[in-house]
C-alpha cells in the first residue's frame, strides 16, 4: 500500500473510544494526530486494511491470562495480503464505575463483559458480595448502558480509558485478580518490506504441517531448534476442513533477515505445504534476542564461504 500523505491517514481499532485498544493505539508515534475509526471486530478491522480504507489496524494478538486471541489468529490466517509490523503491550486493569453520586454500599447488580468479569472475580467476592452480572457487549458497552439505561444495572466493569469519554464516577480501581495481566496488540497494515531489523525483534507465521503422520509435529519444530531459534508462542488451530487438521500460529525470536531465521524459514517452505509470513517486527519489550555465536550471522556467511570453496577444488 503507498504510504498516505500524513495527516490523510486511517488506523481502525475495535471500539468505541475507551477501549484497550485504543489504548495500544495511542503508542503509535505515526497515528497521532491521524483520523482513527473505531469498528465492531476484528474481520472488519482488517478488511478495512485490505480494501485501503485504513491504513493499519490494531487488533489484540495474545493475552497473559486467556492466551492467544483465536479470532484474530484465524482471520491473520486466513487473510492475505496483510503485515504485521509493530507490536504493543497495555496493561490489562479495571475500573468499577457508576453514574454520577453512586456509591459502592448502592450496588447489587453489575454490568460487565463476560472475559472482564471473569477477572474481577475475587475482588467482587471480597467488596460486592451476593451482586449480579448484568452481561455487556464490551467493557465500553457496560459503562454506556449504565449511562443511557439499556441495562439494568448500578456499576459497570470498565477500562480505565472509559472515564476520558464518559461521564462516570470511579467506585474502584485495579480490581483485577491479576496484576501481571497484559494484552498484546499488532499493528497490521497491507502487505510491506519488513520493518529494518533492530537486534530486539520477533517473526510471526503460520504453518500447516504436510501430512499427519507420527513426528510431523517435531520435524516442523527441528526447523528452528536446528538454527538456535527460541519460539515465544506456539498455538495450534484448527484449519476447518476437516476433524484433526490444524494450523501453527508461531512466533519466533528473531528477524526475516537473520540468517539464521531465513534459513529457518525456506526449511519451513521445503516441509510445508503452506506457509505464510505475517511479518518481522521490534518486540514492544526492546529486549535483545540473544543466541549463540554458531547461529550468528557471520557464522553463517563463513560455512557458505567454506562450502563455496569445497565447490571450486580449493583446499579445505
Amino acid at each position: 500500500m503507498p504510504d498516505a500523505p500524513l495527516g490523510t491517514r486511517t488506523y481502525s481499532y475495535l471500539g468505541p473510544a475507551g477501549t484497550f485498544t485504543e489504548a495500544a493505539l495511542t503508542q503509535v508515534p505515526e497515528a497521532a494526530g491521524q483520523t482513527w475509526k473505531p469498528v465492531a471486530n476484528v474481520a472488519q478491522a482488517l478488511a478495512d486494511v485490505t480494501d485501503g480504507s485504513s491504513h493499519g489496524a490494531m487488533i489484540a494478538i495474545e493475552n497473559t491470562v486467556e492466551g492467544g486471541v483465536s479470532s484474530a489468529q484465524d482471520a491473520l490466517a486466513n487473510t492475505r495480503g496483510l503485515r504485521i509490523v509493530g507490536e504493543y503491550l497495555v496493561p490489562v486493569t479495571f475500573l468499577l464505575v457508576a453514574p454520577r453520586g453512586s456509591a459502592l454500599a448502592d450496588v447489587t447488580d453489575i454490568a460487565a463483559h463476560p472475559v472482564a468479569y471473569a477477572q474481577c472475580l475475587r475482588w467482587l467476592g471480597r467488596n460486592v458480595p451476593g451482586h449480579s452480572q448484568v452481561v455487556a457487549a464490551s467493557n465500553v458497552a457496560s459503562a454506556i448502558g449504565l449511562l443511557d439505561g439499556t441495562l439494568p444495572a448500578q456499576a459497570a466493569i470498565a477500562a480505565p480509558g472509559v472515564v476520558d469519554h464518559y461521564d462516570l464516577d470511579v467506585l474502584a480501581e485495579g480490581i483485577g485478580d491479576n496484576p501481571d495481566a497484559v494484552t498484546r496488540f499488532v499493528l497490521v497494515t497491507r502487505t510491506v518490506v519488513p520493518p529494518e531489523r533492530t537486534g530486539a525483534d520477533k517473526t510471526s507465521l503460520v504453518v500447516e504441517l504436510p501430512k499427519e503422520v507420527p513426528g510431523a509435529l517435531v520435524e516442523m519444530l527441528e526447523q528452528f531448534a536446528t538454527r538456535g531459534i527460541n519460539l515465544s508462542l506456539i498455538q495450534s488451530r484448527p484449519i476447518g476442513d476437516r476433524l484433526g487438521r490444524y494450523r501453527f500460529v508461531i512466533d519466533a525470536d528473531g528477524h526475516i533477515a537473520d540468517e539464521r531465521m531465513a534459513d529457518a524459514v525456506m526449511g519451513l517452505k521445503r516441509f510445508s505445504p503452506s506457509v505464510t509470513f505475517l511479518g518481522s517486527y521490534p518486540r514492544a519489550d526492546h529486549e535483545a534476542v540473544e543466541h549463540e555465536q554458531r547461529y550468528s550471522d557471520a557464522s553463517f556467511a563463513d560455512a557458505r564461504d567454506w562450502l563455496r570453496g569445497i565447490l571450486s577444488g580449493a583446499d579445505d
